[in-house]
């Protein structure tokens, strides 16, 4: 037996800790964190250390391909080889593609976090089609878009170690990231300080010097209101809004419209605790630290436009202990750079036809922040044919009849296609209904190269061994795809030019001067970079500056200035209030799941075995429901509702519940397995109302009831 241990990057969500994996004879056997690595400094999780690897040496991998031979849905299936697959895959987008065009083909990701998003774009954008669907309209696009036009160019919570104060909004990083609940825990007990501002009380809000508790759906006002108090009181950086940011004079107009007086009115926060947080930010240097409370809601643009305006009003912009921004080595890129590479790009007029850009653009098409569709409207043409048909859909590494609100919805758009390839590491309620099932890599198998604006520093993924079985990488699948397509004459420009996944590292590596020997040895790479490059890294936008009135926003006709915009939930009469007397929260985050991954292992089913409302024990008392006991949730005009287990607790406000997302049951008869009755998403609309510049729907600050119920 021979044993080595080698450094990687776990990357099965955004924290994406440094890791060390021991491998035996051709199995890993062993992950532990890696203490050496700059951004993850030694933290970790469950996930990172078990859960990968019993997704990659389960029982219930998938390791060839399949074909349904049965009716769609009825589970009947034959194994084929690759060649028949990808010869299958390629007739049937050949064919939709010459019936009904190019852009009738679409594809669905996680997004360009991952190498994996960035490869089905392109693919996507070969066959002639702008249309692909990311996750991010419901979770962080609020937060990048809102970014991206403010030309802030930071991410969250970069320097929570330097930080004096820490602003934490709608994040609990105990559950989802251990990599800031380790350095939030670092830098209390250094006496930094920290404002929660969260509806719930996290075990963030536990450890805070002051928390504010504001109704679902308010955080703007209290952004806002910070504002005027800044400066009022004058507390706010004077040199960098005068030198580095535009529309100050318009933001404080704006702001003055909430007083700490009328945001308590607003939110049920105390004025005086409003007063107490913005000086306790000015006395900084201050990091914002934000999370999926304020974001994939109606109003989340908006709301982070508040926070972002009150980071730059702040001064706390690329100086220690503030909002870094991103810093990366020259020549290096990144996914989504690939994705706006005018070398990699389709005609304009075609990014133009992208479903959803035309009313979202700053989300889909040319000038959208991944350039991807609006998901909705693309499920939509799935049904209509509105705009124009859309027939063939290839997923890649997400379990959209799971994770995307409106199951029934998605899920009759899947099953009315004329052609659904899926792959996946595991049969799942989305493959259920594919044509054809392809075997995934997992994250032991593959090897990636990512920035991670945290360390500063760039990450490597390390391939520990090749994939089991006949799995393959996304990128081995679009090559060979690619190949047969072009043998029939179904492709336009050949956009992905690498015939390998080692190939696109070296590509994406560039003239950085980091090597992949180098990050072999190391599961890393450092690179020099300075605080505070204002001169020579203009901001991003129209005006190089920081825009506090947006002039990108203004040209589209929307508001140039961050907003309170009322929650649905608060703008009803009294007899819908009386017949849904609750505001449901989701994106309830568990350190055993992420999002839809690994339901079926048994170890973390014993861990979390059921999905869980959140309900304080006044609402629970008045409907006569008990801990651990079964409630069906019903939401405001919907037909459907979905099945929990309460969990009676008063870390949630008083009318409301909380839940989390992303709940299936490998063991329950598919093709469903249990995505109607143990899913939330069985339950919500997935719009409108819409967010008006990213698209998002709402997915929280939603009227419902709970009543008891049966065990599913």
């Amino acid at each position: 037996m021979t044993a080595e241990t080698v450094p990687s990057t776990c990357w099965e969500c955004n924290a994406t800790c440094g890791s060390l994996m021991t491998v035996e004879d051709g199995r890993v056997t062993r992950i532990t964190p890696n203490r050496d690595h700059p951004a993850s400094k030694g933290a970790f999780c469950a996930k990172g250390v078990r859960a990968v690897s019993e997704w990659t040496y389960g029982d219930d991998r998938l390791l060839t391909p399949l074909r349904r031979v049965g009716a769609r849905g009825a589970g009947r299936w034959e194994r084929v080889d690759w060649d028949v697959a990808l010869d299958t895959m390629a007739d049937g987008i050949a064919e939709v593609r010459s019936r009904y065009g190019p852009p009738s083909i679409a594809g669905a990701v996680s997004g360009a976090f991952f190498s994996r998003g960035a490869v089905v774009a392109l693919l996507l954008r070969s066959i002639g089609s702008p249309n692909w669907m990311i996750n991010q309209d419901l979770c962080g696009g609020c937060r990048a878009v809102s970014d991206r036009v403010t030309g802030l160019g930071i991410t969250n919570g970069e320097d929570i170690e330097n930080a004096r104060c820490i602003l934490l909004v709608g994040r609990n990083p105990r559950e989802a990231d251990p990599v800031q609940w380790r350095a939030l825990a670092t830098a209390r007990a250094r006496g930094a300080r920290l404002v929660v501002v969260d509806p719930k009380r996290t075990h963030a809000a536990d450890r805070a010097d002051l928390w504010l508790r504001p109704r679902p759906g308010t955080d703007a006002a209290i952004a806002l209101a910070m504002i005027h108090v800044l400066v009022a009181e004058g507390r706010h950086d004077r040199d960098f809004v005068s030198r580095w940011s535009v529309g100050f004079d318009a933001l404080v107009e704006r702001a003055s419209h909430y007083p700490p007086a009328e945001a308590a009115r607003l939110t049920g926060v105390p004025a005086e605790d409003i007063v107490s947080a913005a000086r306790m930010y000015a006395d900084g240097p201050s990091t914002f630290v934000s999370g999926h409370g304020i974001d994939a809601f109606s109003a989340g643009f908006q709301t982070f436009r508040a926070f972002h305006c009150l980071v730059a009003v702040s001064g706390n912009v690329d100086r220690p202990g503030g909002n870094r921004r991103v810093k990366r080595p020259p020549g290096f890129r990144q996914y989504i750079d690939l994705l706006h590479d005018p070398a990699f790009r389709l005609p304009e007029a075609t990014e133009r036809l992208t479903i959803g850009a035309e009313r979202f653009p700053l989300w889909a098409g040319p000038r959208g922040w991944q350039t991807a569709c609006h998901n909705p409207s693309v499920i939509d043409a799935i049904l209509t044919g509105r705009p124009y048909p859309v027939r063939a859909l290839y997923v890649s590494g997400v379990n959209i009849a799971v994770t995307y609100p409106d199951t029934r919805r998605t899920v009759a758009a899947l099953e009315s296609l004329d052609f659904l390839a899926v792959a996946t590491q595991t049969m799942n309620p989305t493959a259920a209904r594919a044509d054809l099932v392809l075997p995934k890599t997992t994250t032991l198998e593959e090897e990636e190269v990512s920035l991670q604006p945290g360390g500063p520093c760039v990450s490597y993924t390390r391939a520990a061994h090749p994939p089991r079985g006949e799995a393959r990488c996304d990128l081995d699948i679009a090559v060979e795809l690619l190949d047969r397509l072009e043998a029939r004459g179904a492709l336009g420009t050949r956009l992905i030019p690498w015939r390998s996944q080692r190939e696109l590292n070296v590509y994406l590596l560039g003239d950085s001067g980091i090597t992949i020997e180098q990050l072999r040895a190391t599961g890393f790479a450092t690179f020099p970079w300075t605080h505070g490059d204002l001169e020579t890294r203009p901001f991003a936008t129209p005006s190089g500056k920081v825009e506090l009135a947006s002039s990108v926003l203004a040209e589209l006709g929307l508001d140039p200035l961050p907003d309170l915009v009322a929650p649905a939930c608060d703008d009803v009469g009294d007899a819908l209030r009386a017949a849904y007397p609750l505001v449901l929260n989701t994106g309830e985050r568990e350190k055993s799941y992420h999002h839809s991954r690994f339901r079926e292992q048994a170890w973390l089913r014993a861990l979390s075995p059921d999905p869980t409302l959140q309900i304080h024990p006044d609402d629970a008392a008045a409907v006569g429901v008990a801990d651990d006991a079964w409630v069906a949730l019903e939401v405001h005009g919907r037909p459907h509702g979905c099945r929990l287990r309460a969990r009676v607790t008063d870390r949630v406000t008083p009318g409301t519940v909380s839940t989390g997302i992303g709940w299936w049951r490998p063991e329950s008869p598919g093709p469903w397995h249990g995505a109607l009755d143990v899913n939330v998403n069985a339950a919500l609309a997935y719009g409108p109302p819409w967010d008006p510049v990213t698209g998002s729907a709402d997915s929280r600050n939603i009227r419902c009831r709970v009543r008891p119920s049966s065990a599913p």
